[in-house]
């Protein structure tokens, strides 16, 4: 039986050898489908994975909180009655905001603050613009950003404000090409800063992502944020004014700016903190979390709403959701190919019954059964889909390799999709060359014979 079959594939074979260009034209529709369809699964796989990445960047569980710009340089305003009355006065973001989410609210796992400054960073005769960040110790988790060297900073070292830092991969890269940094000084501004460590570098792409918590991280500078305070800029009050008239003696506060380059401090900014960072246990608390920060805060700062709340995981998630709808849309196109190919295989075959209803009759006359014709043609139409399948899985793979060279876009092939591709082709032969196969099987082997 087995062996009558093989017969019955080898005369398939043999049918289309004999008629390559015809053959190579049937296949093209499913050749084209799947490597279509390859070639958007890896996009699709490649979006997923930078999504991934991206969470892993803005931290699991985190929440960002940024200060939001009010004036408030007067200190009354115009009433409904026409009366001057009292504006509200907030403080800020400042670190005693970041304290009291940390003691009150439960489901808090850690937080930290941050506080950027652009300038230049100098070591040896060599200048490069770059970006300080006052940031506390647990910072770097909440961004897992692992080190290439050396140490993060330490409590103690934050506490007092000691001037070390923890550089970028790109800065280590410009002032270290063949020095060891740990342990050197570099300029920030007018303040000397000692290296402690370095962190890895990382060459996933955030653009878009940068309100949401998400930095530059290869091009930083990360230094305790009491140093920043004590050494840089300290923005603890809305004015010097309004602080003057409302302290006894008319001491106050005022801002606190040393070396650096503060030209990004707008006089409007009166926050002391340039973002919070929170980071809590459980995902399913983040929407509560939030909330109970928010209300917080609010009667913190006097009713006055000048900070926003995201969660860059919500974000991202979203933009998964989106891209995950745009790949399937993609993927339903592409598979397109693969039913026009499967009809363009039925339309040459029925041809090909057609054609071949002499040898059909020989067949069944000297002995073949109905079984074997079905056989032979349906063996012919999944060889031609097979091998289609098979050309159309490496064209994928190729094509995604021009992919990611030329458009810049990342793609992973995965083997799941190259098995359900090729396996697609193959049914695509079997359920398309069925009906010519059985019409082939039902002809009369007398007419047969005698059809001119």
């Amino acid at each position: 039986m087995i062996k009558r079959y093989l017969h019955d594939i080898t005369i398939a074979l043999e049918a289309i050898l004999s008629n390559k260009l015809k053959s190579i034209l049937t296949a093209l529709g499913i050749i084209f489908g799947v490597a279509a369809v390859i070639s958007m699964l890896a996009i699709g796989n490649g979006a997923k994975q930078e999504i991934l990445e991206q969470m892993k960047m803005v931290g699991v569980n985190n929440i960002i909180i940024n200060p939001i710009f009010e004036e408030q340089d007067e200190q009354q305003a115009e009433g409904e009655n026409g009366k001057k009355q009292n504006q509200k006065f907030s403080p800020g973001l400042t670190a005693l905001d970041l304290k009291a989410i940390k003691d009150i609210v439960p489901s808090v796992k850690s937080a930290s603050s941050e506080i950027s400054l652009n300038s230049f960073v100098q070591y040896e005769g060599l200048r490069m613009p770059a970006k300080i960040m006052g940031v506390s110790t647990d910072y770097f988790d909440l961004y897992n950003l692992p080190l290439d060297n050396g140490t993060y900073f330490s409590k103690q070292q934050e506490e007092h404000g000691i001037p070390v830092c923890v550089i970028g991969s790109n800065i280590k890269t410009k002032f270290f090409g063949k020095v060891d940094p740990i342990g050197q000084y570099i300029k920030f501004g007018s303040v000397w800063l000692q290296v402690v460590g370095v962190i890895k570098k990382n060459d996933v792409k955030v653009t878009g992502f940068e309100n949401a918590g998400v930095s530059v991280y290869n091009d930083n500078v990360y230094i305790p944020v009491n140093t920043m305070l004590l050494r840089y800029k300290n923005r603890s009050v809305i004015n010097s004014q309004k602080l003057q008239s409302s302290s006894v003696g008319g001491g106050g506060f005022f801002i606190v700016s040393f070396g650096g380059n503060t030209n990004s401090q707008a006089p409007s900014n009166y926050h002391q903190l340039d973002r919070i960072i929170v980071q809590v246990a459980e995902t399913e608390d983040i929407n509560t979390t939030t909330k109970i920060i928010s209300r917080m805060l609010i009667r913190r700062h006097a009713g006055v709403k000048d900070f926003e709340i995201t969660v860059p995981e919500l974000l991202l998630k979203q933009q998964q959701r989106t891209k995950d709808i745009f790949n399937i849309v993609l993927g339903a196109i592409a598979s397109i190919s693969l039913v026009v190919g499967g009809i363009g295989i039925m339309n040459i075959m029925f041809a090909s019954v057609m054609e071949r209803i002499k040898e059909i009759g020989t067949r069944l006359a000297i002995g073949a059964k109905k079984a074997d014709i079905i056989a032979q043609f349906l063996s012919e139409a999944v060889l031609i889909s097979v091998s289609g399948g098979f050309i159309g899985v490496v064209l994928g793979i190729v094509l995604s390799k021009l992919i990611t060279h030329f458009a810049d876009i990342k793609t992973i092939v995965s083997p799941l999709s190259v098995l359900i591709a090729f396996g697609v082709s193959a049914a695509v032969g079997v359920v398309f060359g069925l009906s010519p196969a059985k019409r082939a099987a039902e002809k009369d082997p007398i007419e047969s014979l005698r059809y001119e």
